[in-house]
């Protein structure tokens, strides 16, 4: 009786809720594009500036499904379409199939691709060996209604990537003597600081006359803190010359707070959650001649920022001068998981506002309520597991600290840990 009677309480627990999509779906198939175009905070930027935000008066029905007999097969199936029938707009369905050798490693897989538009059947096909850093891509369209370019015939790729450098090319096979390469990229990491160089042949139709062209050139640099893990906080900074006709800066910022919170369906010993905090800016300048690039707009700037709340709420929002859209989205972390959002998108040229919805049905990524270590503890959606050695103080100090920010990932899920490599 006297040892019930004293029995310790258990410790506080803050709460670690999973991000909404980590890691990102583009993560998957990173192998098939260039590093120049997924470093110096893009990928993020991207997700940031487009996720839930829905076009206006559109939905769009997105279902990601693997069977649960064989972890190494997955389906992602899209439809969208306008909410209002319109003759002149047809509702768009595309389904991908993958197969991926190693469940824990995405980067050498295969997947067909078939959809009501062009390309109507599609294969792509990348293969990644670790230890030595080198991995071969191709992307075969199989069925198109009509070839008219040498890209419709396929593309090939080799590349290298490391910790610290990366650099390949892609070829079409059946390109004329001139199409070689379709383009070629290197990127490297020095410390905090990320340089690189891209060639993507546009303009100049002689041959040799193209790498000569420096319209077909563009660099960036970019200097980024952090591990890149959602767990801690990072920023990302970043100057780029887009075919030396737009000069393009932005800046991301990933934000982890504690706050306390005294929620009443939840156990006494809940005294805190963490939420996550983006920030993103980018802005555009045209530098060349208006005169030869009339298409491209003289300069443009977009802002945006998200809040997650908790594992089940997230609100975005963005503001640029032709339009600003806000979006709310719940998830539920069922298996599989629904996640539904809605878009309000202000037209500031005409000054109309309208609406889009989006529907998501996943069981891809799984929630990442684990244990990581002594002092960084994550729970399970049941609240299985509790926190042994929280550090809570009042002031400056944040109420959970972990060797995450040391840079020891070794606790944390798979999915948790930053992407390391610059592939």
């Amino acid at each position: 009786m006297g040892n019930w009677m004293n029995k310790e309480p258990p410790p506080p627990v803050v709460l670690v809720p999973p991000l909404f999509d980590f890691p990102p779906l583009a993560a998957r198939t990173r192998m098939l594009e260039s590093s120049y175009n997924l470093l110096f905070g893009k990928l993020a930027l991207k997700c940031l500036f487009d996720d839930y935000f829905e076009e206006a008066r559109h939905f769009n029905t997105l279902i990601m499904l693997k069977p649960i007999d064989d972890p190494h097969v997955d389906l992602i199936a899209t439809v969208s379409g306008p909410l209002d029938h319109k003759p002149e707009e047809k509702v768009a369905g595309n389904a991908q199939f993958r197969w991926q050798s190693d469940v824990d490693d995405p980067h050498t897989f295969m997947d067909l691709f078939v959809s009501n538009s062009e390309p109507i059947l599609q294969m792509r096909s990348c293969a990644y060996y670790p230890r030595l850093g080198v991995g071969a891509f191709g992307i075969l369209p199989l069925l198109l209604k009509k070839r008219v370019s040498s890209e419709d015939y396929g593309v090939m790729g080799l590349r290298f990537g490391s910790t610290n450098l990366s650099f390949g090319a892609t070829l079409m096979p059946f390109a004329l003597k001139d199409e070689l390469p379709k383009n070629a990229w290197l990127v490297s990491k020095i410390g905090r600081l990320t340089v690189g160089v891209q060639y993507d042949p546009q303009y100049g139709g002689k041959e040799g006359a193209k790498y000569k062209n420096l319209m077909n050139w563009s660099c960036a640099i970019g200097y980024g803190v952090g591990s890149g893990s959602p767990l801690s906080p990072s920023f990302n900074f970043g100057l780029e010359l887009d075919k030396c006709s737009q000069f393009i800066a932005s800046f991301y910022q990933h934000v982890v707070v504690q706050r306390r919170v005294k929620n009443p369906l939840e156990e006494n010993e809940i005294v805190g959650i963490t939420n996550y905090i983006d920030f993103g800016f980018q802005l555009q300048t045209r530098i060349d001649d208006s005169k030869t690039s009339n298409n491209i707009p003289e300069s443009s700037f977009q802002v945006a920022a998200s809040w997650q709340a908790n594992k089940n709420f997230l609100l975005k929002g963005k503001v640029g001068p032709l339009s600003s859209s806000l979006a709310l989205a719940f998830k539920s972390w069922w298996k599989p998981s629904f996640t539904f959002s809605i878009s309000a998108t202000r037209d500031n040229t005409v000054g109309q506002t309208g609406y889009g919805f989006g529907l998501r049905i996943e069981n891809l990524r799984e929630a990442s309520y684990q244990r990581a270590d002594p002092n960084f503890v994550m729970l399970t959606p049941t609240k299985e597991h509790l926190a042994e050695g929280i550090v809570w103080k009042i002031g400056k100090r944040p109420m959970l600290e972990s060797d995450v920010n040391a840079g020891n990932f070794d606790g944390l899920p798979r999915e948790l840990r930053p992407l390391t490599k610059i592939l």
